[in-house]
């Protein structure tokens, strides 16, 4: 008999379509969590399946020491799009590994090695990127890992002010909490993070692996930072499915980056579906959708279910609502009792990323069926 090393739901997905999934017997799914955020135009967008079919066609993969034109394309389209003065893109495969290399990039371009995260961060589960995720439930039976790693506050400027200094390689910091809860961070937060950086030359690192790809409203949430960041990691939404992950960074960085690599570092397929993934949110001005229909959904669960949950939190099509008993199983009464699947942010957090190509209707559907449950 086959063992697997994971948990499964009791739910078995055999096709996808747009916003929705469909089971095995034939009943479709209503998919407000996208698996993460990781299909921002949906399931099964022709865009991205087309080109990738054509690129499996012609050439499944050679190295990244080889130019392969679909690459090259992708490297200048994140360039392009990413805030002022981040120019280089190194790919790899998954937010974590975005997040390792960032980290490793840091440590090589400075010569120092203490790194600065924040209480309740998630940024992966490497070695590494572990080292700099808040909860002990994630770390405690890898341990050791990594050393010389700092939490503070999130959305304290004092705090992190005072822990900056001359030593420090890196802070690593999420625009937007996702694992811990969808918290929003400040302006003032960001702002004096990008100060105290910069003031001993440190690196500044925005974890983007759930917020980049039009989420927040606009392709990075960097872009409505008044902070400019001296990387950004993506991930998720990049591929639309499809597993990429990309470290954005400034020239400072990519010249003293030491000898990192991955194998498959920008595989032709994969980037050429981030390539329409990426042109095609660009093209249907995709986050500017995200940022309406996040206000509307925001909006009706606010006035819905203001006796029934504690708060609301949004930032675009990053939703968190924070109710007064387990999320977990508010989570399940959604999937097998309404056909509505979501995620726990912790577990008093229901979190909605839904494909940014939701309309109202599908809004509507997600708020009656929380109504009910709650």
């Amino acid at each position: 008999m086959s063992g697997f090393v994971f948990s499964e739901k009791p739910i078995e997905i055999v096709e996808g379509d747009g916003p929705y999934l469909l089971d095995k017997n034939g009943t479709d799914y209503l998919d407000m969590g996208a698996s993460y955020a990781c299909v921002p135009l949906g399931h099964g967008h022709e865009a991205v399946t087309e080109v990738a079919s054509e690129q499996l066609d012609s050439l499944t993969y050679v190295q990244a020491s080889y130019p392969v034109e679909i690459r090259t394309q992708l490297y200048e389209l994140l360039a392009e799009t990413a805030p002022k003065g981040i120019d280089n893109t190194w790919l790899c495969n998954s937010g974590t590994e975005a997040n390792e290399a960032a980290l490793k990039f840091a440590r090589a371009a400075t010569g120092r090695s203490k790194i600065i995260a924040t209480t309740r961060s998630f940024h992966g589960r490497t070695m590494g990127a572990l080292a700099t995720t808040w909860k002990d439930k994630y770390k405690k039976p890898y341990e050791p890992l990594i050393g010389d790693v700092e939490f503070v506050p999130y959305n304290e400027p004092d705090a992190m002010a005072e822990a900056v200094d001359e030593e420090t390689a890196a802070v690593i910091v999420e625009p937007v909490q996702g694992e811990g809860g969808i918290n929003p961070a400040t302006d003032e937060f960001l702002e004096t993070t990008r100060e105290e950086t910069a003031a001993v030359d440190a690196a500044l690192i925005f974890d983007e692996v759930q917020t980049g790809m039009g989420r927040t409203g606009s392709l990075w949430a960097a872009e409505s930072a008044d902070a400019v960041p001296d990387m950004i990691t993506s991930a998720k939404g990049l591929g639309n499915g499809l597993p990429i992950g990309a470290t954005l960074c400034q020239d400072w960085i990519a010249e003293n980056y030491g000898s990192h690599a991955s194998t498959f570092s920008g595989g032709p397929v994969i980037s050429a579906a981030a390539h329409a993934t990426v042109s095609t949110i660009l093209e249907e001005e995709i986050p500017a959708h995200a940022a309406e229909m996040g206000e509307y959904l925001t909006d009706e669960l606010e006035s819905r279910l203001e006796s029934s949950v504690r708060e609301v939190r949004s930032e675009g099509l990053m939703v968190g609502i924070e109710v007064k008993r387990g999320a977990n199983r508010i989570l399940r009464d959604l999937a097998l009792n309404h056909q509505v699947l979501a995620l726990p942010a912790g577990r008093t957090v229901v979190r909605l990323l839904p494909p940014l190509t939701i309309e109202h209707e599908h809004a509507d559907e997600v708020v009656d069926a929380l109504v009910e449950v709650l």
